[in-house]
Parts: C-alpha cells; structure tokens; sequence
C-alpha cells in the first residue's frame, strides 16, 4: 500500500504540467481559486468533481474515484464551513464532516498509490483563542481554541496531524497550509452568515441603493486584522506544492493589519456609499489583534502580491455581477 508508481517525471510541480491534479471543493471560495489559478499556469490535467459528482464523506466513494482516477497530485480545499451561529447550531456535522472529507482524501491517496505529492488546507482557526500575537506555526496545541468554532478547528487539526502521521509512517509527501482570513470571488454574502468584509460589501451596497444616510457597524472599529485575497492564497499554494515538503504545516497571510474602521472606510470608498459611518460602540469588538506570523513562508520566497484596494475592487466587482443580479 501507499508505493508510488515508478512513471513521475524527476522535475518540480510546476514542470509537471501534465500531471493530473485532483482540486477537492473546486466550486469553493479557495477551491476556486485555486483551480483558476492551475488552469491559468497552463495545467492540462485538472479533475473536479461537485458534491452530486462524488459524496467526499463516503469513503467508498472516495476510494472507488482515486483508484479510477489516480490523480498525480492532490490539493484538499474541500470543506464543511459556516459561521459562528452555523457552528453553535450544528457541532456534530461539523466536525463528523470534515474529519469524513479529509480522513477519506489523505487515506485515499495513499492507498491508491499515485499520489506524489498532496496539500491540505486548514485555518487559522486552529490556534489558541490567546495565542501571542503575531501567531506562529508553534502556537498549535498551547492552549484552549475559541469555543464558538473548536468543532471546525478540531477537525482541521487532526488533518494536519493525519498529513503528518501519513508522512512519518508511510512516506506521503503530504503538506499543510494555514491561510488567514480571505476574500474574494465566491466568497460568502449571506446577509447573516458571512464574515466581516463580505457583511461591509454587503451593508453597504445596499445602503447606496437604498439611499440610506448612514450605516451602523458594531463595536468602535479598533481591533487588527489581517486580510488575504484568496487569488494570493491559490498561488501560495502554488508555490508550496512546487517548493516545499516538510512535517510542519506553514501559515500563509498578508503580514498587512488594517483595523477595523479603516477597512470599513476602504469599503465605503469601493463601494461609493456617500453616507455616514456610524460606530455602535456598545456591541462588543471581539479579539483586539489577530495576526498571523508567515515568516517561515516568506523565507522560503514567497510574497503575496494583491493590495487590499485592488483586491476589494474585484470582489465587489464579482459581487455585482453575481450576487445582486439573482
């Protein structure tokens, strides 16, 4: 189980352009992405399959399409995700799903053989609730998780620590990468279950339409965070696939903090609402800073290469085309 067929070429990812690449969760925010962006580099061997396609939590499934397939290369952006109020209501399917979906995946390529080299994808979720800021890959397993997301962060720890066993025992070149928070096309606008800048994108397109005078935003704006548009996150992951095999899993981030009133003023600006911005300064700001330290990718010469602006252009772009218009 697990030997590798004796056929790869002797070159990197990136020589390898037509080596069959399996993007799990293709129809994704990050799977998306990073579909886009193999399909962009000329890589001529992608398969995708949609949820009706292949049920990734049915292990026979999962096994029955690696062994017809066997995919060369295996990127895992495939995921049961939602927010706060989604993870409260529902613990159980969010950690029996994911654990499903990557337990499935990482047994899958081992198993069938063909897999040279396979990357999971996790969050930032996955670290302490007070971890010390900027957070570094070794703040995992110091301390409690945030309780509002602990399922989801649970599974996706055992992903990287299942990435890790597979490689110490059974010699799969299986890697992870951490992304901070992300934005862009597919992103979630979901009037009451999307993050913080697709909520912004959202409140205040359509306060313009509306002609509201101003629009309200909880707490008093100062807390830090980082933001990374996930066409960055596609070709970090790229990068890593074509540069880097190691036990430890690395976070991909910015390295850019806004605070919240200045990304809320960014947004405004994108947008063209002309109203005011009202502070709510009895609701609560949440974590004061939340940053990730990706250090370790940087030494390895990766950059990202999206201004926060441009980036926020494009997705309130998309989200006019997409969104508004159903």
């Amino acid at each position: 189980m697990g030997s590798l067929d004796s056929d790869f070429s002797t070159g990197t990812f990136l020589s390898d352009k037509s080596g069959k690449i399996f993007v799990a969760g293709h129809l994704g925010l990050v799977g998306s992405a990073v579909h886009r962006r193999l399909a962009s580099l000329g890589f001529t061997d992608i398969v995708v399959k949609s949820r009706t396609e292949l049920d990734l939590t049915r292990q026979a499934a999962v096994e029955d399409f690696f062994s017809s397939e066997r995919p060369r290369y295996v990127i895992v952006a495939a995921a049961k995700v939602g927010g706060i109020h989604a993870n409260s209501t529902y613990p159980a399917d969010f950690i029996a799903c994911n654990l499903q979906i990557q337990t499935n995946i990482i047994d899958a390529a081992l198993k069938c053989g063909s897999v040279k080299k396979l990357l999971f994808l996790g969050s930032s979720c996955i670290y302490p609730k007070m971890a010390p800021q900027p957070i570094t890959e070794e703040a995992l397993l110091t301390g409690p998780l945030e309780p509002t997301n602990e399922w989801y962060a649970v599974a996706k720890i055992a992903g990287i620590k299942m990435c890790q066993a597979y490689r110490l025992q059974h010699g799969l070149d299986a890697i992870s990468a951490m992304p901070t928070n992300l934005y862009g096309p597919r992103d979630n606008f979901h009037p009451e279950n999307s993050h913080v800048l697709p909520a912004l994108i959202r409140r205040f397109h359509e306060a313009k339409v509306n002609g509201a005078k101003e629009v309200v935003v909880w707490g008093t704006g100062s807390p830090l965070r980082e933001f990374l548009h996930v066409d960055d996150l596609a070709d970090a992951c790229v990068f890593l696939m074509d540069s880097y095999s190691g036990l430890e899993h690395v976070n991909v981030g910015s390295g850019i903090e806004v605070t919240i009133k200045e990304l809320a003023e960014l947004v405004k600006e994108v947008v063209g609402f002309q109203g005011e911005l009202v502070w709510d300064k009895t609701k609560p700001d949440g974590t004061p800073r939340k940053l990730m330290d990706s250090s370790r990718l940087a030494s390895l010469g990766w950059t990202p290469k999206v201004p926060l602006r441009d980036g926020l252009v494009e997705t309130y772009k998309w989200y006019l085309r997409n969104v508004v218009k159903q």
